[in-house]
């Protein structure tokens, strides 16, 4: 392989980590700080099926992201990528848990602009929504499971060492499938840019064959772990001990919750499932996993009472979320520059766009009306934005 490409790669791994240091707290933090599971126990976990869940279950939100800007050089991509993987380590550095989501939309319009492609604004739509609906979807989870569990833990008069150990085993198997989860919708904020500039070769053996895309989510998803298990304890302290006193129990089912909102929106057999139904179906976004597991933590908040919820320190990540896209978008856009034109990197791979008679004709067939079209018949645009 081209060493070059291995290079530019690289920032795709630090993206990765980034993001595994940053989200350790999403899936592990309630159960590490409620101390029913040691870091490192938590850490080995959350790999294993971080991992699994960017390789098996990547896809569906990576196509949302390169519908919304598809990155089509693997030095743009490279570029977008490092600007999200800075943006996010420094936000880390000052103990934010930041929406990784969030910076990777952002750096995709600094790029869009900056090589004046079209936003597409209906994938926007979607991935705005989600920063909305996410974290109120996870409250509610969040605050039905804690009523849920409390009757139920009321009337079956468990004994106290025997409660200790449902619980231990329930935060790892939860922490588990939010792990899973993830991997499936986070891993295409860290390898979702490369995939539209194909760098990679399907690799087969008598036993398993990888596509390119595949490659690229195991690379990613190795670094999401090595991240966890490297920096992952230090945002734990914002999430678990000053938003929320964090009990055992109120760990399980924060997590709990959070990987609910984590499956529905990642899952393609779920949407499958909703289309054969003739149900409406979720879309398939790259969800703020940090938006969700603070939702239900307030969900958790408000089942009790909510008097235990520190809305300073909530304010605090809040202004992180919103400083997040910006500072991504614009550190791309300045990337983009210096990459281009100091470094003489192609940062897009530029396709023209043409309408000529026989595509006039093959629209004319399908009944599509084409009197406006036929002026433009013959026409070359530069770029899909000056077509649209």
């Amino acid at each position: 392989m081209d060493p070059l490409t291995l290079f530019f790669i690289t920032s795709g791994i630090f993206l990765g980590w980034s993001l595994g240091a940053n989200h350790a707290v999403n899936v592990f933090g309630t159960a590490v700080i409620s101390k029913m599971v040691k870091f490192k126990v938590a850490a080995i976990i959350a790999g294993i099926f971080v991992t699994l869940g960017a390789v098996i279950g990547g896809a569906g939100a990576t196509k949302t992201l390169n519908d919304l800007g598809s990155i089509n050089a693997i030095a743009g991509s490279f570029t977008v990528t490092l600007a999200v993987g800075i943006s996010v380590t420094w936000m880390t550095k000052l103990k934010l848990p930041v929406s990784t989501s969030q910076a990777v939309v952002g750096a995709i319009i600094g790029w869009n602009i900056f090589t004046g492609s079209p936003t597409d604004f209906s994938s926007l739509s979607k991935i705005l929504i989600t920063w909305v609906t996410s974290p109120i979807i996870a409250g509610i989870f969040g605050y039905i499971f804690c009523l849920l569990i409390e009757h139920i833990l009321k009337k079956a008069k468990i004994h106290l060492l025997e409660l200790d150990a449902y619980t231990r085993v329930g935060l790892i198997v939860v922490g588990a499938m939010a792990s899973y989860s993830l991997g499936a919708n986070n891993i295409a904020n860290v390898m979702g840019l490369f995939v539209s500039a194909e760098p990679f070769k399907e690799f087969s053996t008598p036993f398993i064959t990888l596509s390119g895309t595949h490659q690229l989510f195991l690379i990613g998803g190795l670094a999401i772990a090595l991240g966890i298990y490297t920096y992952g304890y230090r945002v734990m302290v914002t999430v678990g001990n000053d938003l929320y006193k964090i009990t055992p129990i109120s760990g399980l089912i924060v997590v709990l919750a959070e990987s609910f909102v984590l499956f529905i929106f990642s899952s393609q057999e779920l949407e499958k499932l909703l289309m054969s139904l003739g149900l409406p179906t979720i879309p398939l976004v790259p969800l703020s996993s940090t938006q969700a597991v603070i939702g239900a933590v307030i969900g958790v908040g408000f089942a009790r009472g909510g008097a235990g919820i520190n809305y300073k320190i909530l304010g605090k990540i809040a202004t992180g979320w919103i400083i997040a896209p910006v500072v991504a978008g614009l550190f791309t856009f300045v990337a983009l520059f210096f990459v281009q034109n100091v470094f003489e990197q192609k940062v897009i791979n530029t396709v023209e766009y043409e309408i000529n008679s026989s595509v006039i004709n093959k629209l004319n067939e399908e009944g599509i009306k084409v009197n406006q079209l036929r002026n433009l018949s013959g026409q070359r645009f530069a770029n899909s934005k000056k077509f649209k």
